[in-house]
C-alpha cells in the first residue's frame, strides 16, 4: 500500500581525484585575485580608449574548475576568443557575448550601438576589430599577471558555440576568472579561463607565511595584551565546616595574617609578588614591595 510520500531520491556521487584538486589554496587564490583586479582595471582604461567611451571592468571571482564544467557554465551562443599558450595543448578562453562585443565595434566605428544588435557571428571587418580589442586586452593579461604567466599567449581563433570549441580537454583545470564589463549604459558578463598548469607552478607550494620574528618573540608579544585578573590575598586560614555553616552577621573570623605582614598579589592562584595596601585618589591601591623568583 503506498502511503503517499515520495521515494528519496538517490543521492549523486562525483568522484573526485585527489591528486587533482579542483579548488585553490587560500593563498593562491589571493593572489591570483589581486593579479587578475589588476587585469580588470588596466582592460577597462584599454576599452575606454579602444571604444570611446567610459568603460570600467570588474572581477568579481576567481575559481578553479575542469574545462567541461566551466564550457557547461557558458551560454550555448556565445563569443569565444581561443588563445594559444605556447608549449601547452589546452588553450585560453576569453568569452563574452557577441551582441555586447558588436555594440564595441559599433562604437568604435563612430556609431551609436542602437538598436541593441543580435547575437549573430561577426563579419570579416568586425572580426578584424574584436582581435585588435582581444591582442591588447592579452597585452594588459601578460602585464597584470607579471611573472604568473611566463609563456607567451596569443589570440587564436574565434568560436560561438561552446560546446563545440574544444579549447582543452575535458579534465583539464582551467583558472577561470568572472568579469563584469560596464561600456557605457551597457553592462555584460565576462570570463576569462587560463589552463592552471600555466599559473599554478609559479605559485609555488600552498602554505602559511613564514615569518622572521622568532614564535617565542610573538606568543609573548600576543600575551602581553591578554587581560588577566589581578587580586591581593591574605594568609589561608583553616576552619571547620561548622564553623563556616553557623557564622552570622556580626561574628569575627580570626585570620593568621600578621598586621606587619605584606599582602600576596595573585594572579590565576599564583603569588607573583607582595604589596602594602595604599590608595590613590578615592580608590585603594597597592604598593609593589618584592617580587617572587621567576623559574628558567
Amino acid at each position: 500500500m503506498s502511503t503517499g510520500v515520495p521515494g528519496k531520491p538517490a543521492r549523486a556521487v562525483e568522484v573526485y581525484d585527489f591528486s587533482r584538486p579542483t579548488t585553490l589554496a587560500r593563498d593562491h587564490a589571493r593572489v591570483l585575485e589581486l593579479a587578475f583586479e589588476t587585469f580588470a582595471r588596466q582592460w577597462g582604461t584599454q576599452l575606454t580608449a579602444q571604444v570611446r567611451v567610459i568603460s570600467q571592468v570588474t572581477c568579481e571571482q576567481v575559481v578553479m574548475s575542469g574545462y567541461d564544467e566551466y564550457a557547461a557554465s557558458l551560454p550555448a551562443t556565445t563569443t569565444m576568443v581561443l588563445c594559444t599558450v605556447e608549449g601547452l595543448e589546452a588553450q585560453a578562453v576569453l568569452q563574452f557575448p557577441s551582441a555586447a562585443a558588436l555594440f564595441w565595434v559599433a562604437h568604435m566605428l563612430g556609431g551609436t550601438g542602437l538598436p541593441a544588435p543580435p547575437e549573430r557571428p561577426f563579419t570579416q571587418i568586425e572580426q578584424a576589430l574584436v582581435r585588435r580589442l582581444m591582442d591588447d586586452a592579452l597585452e594588459d593579461l601578460r602585464y597584470s599577471l607579471g611573472g604568473l604567466l611566463t609563456l607567451p599567449i596569443a589570440v587564436g581563433g574565434i568560436q560561438y558555440n561552446s560546446q563545440f570549441a574544444q579549447a582543452a580537454a575535458t579534465s583539464d583545470l582551467m583558472i577561470v576568472a568572472s568579469f563584469i564589463i560596464r561600456v557605457g549604459d551597457k553592462t555584460t558578463a565576462a570570463t576569462l579561463a587560463l589552463p592552471a598548469e600555466a599559473l599554478l607552478p609559479q605559485l609555488g607550494e600552498p602554505g602559511p607565511p613564514v615569518s622572521a620574528t622568532p614564535p617565542v618573540d610573538l606568543l609573548r608579544a600576543q600575551l602581553g595584551w591578554v587581560p588577566v585578573d589581578v587580586s591581593l590575598r591574605l594568609a589561608h586560614a583553616r576552619v571547620l565546616p561548622s564553623a563556616i555553616l553557623a557564622l552570622a552577621v556580626g561574628d569575627v573570623l580570626a585570620i593568621p595574617h600578621p598586621t606587619h605582614r605584606p599582602l600576596d598579589l595573585v594572579v590565576d592562584g599564583r603569588t607573583l609578588a607582595r604589596a602594602a595596601v595604599g590608595a590613590t585618589g578615592s580608590r585603594l591601591a597597592c604598593i609593589i614591595i618584592d617580587t617572587e623568583e621567576k623559574t628558567p
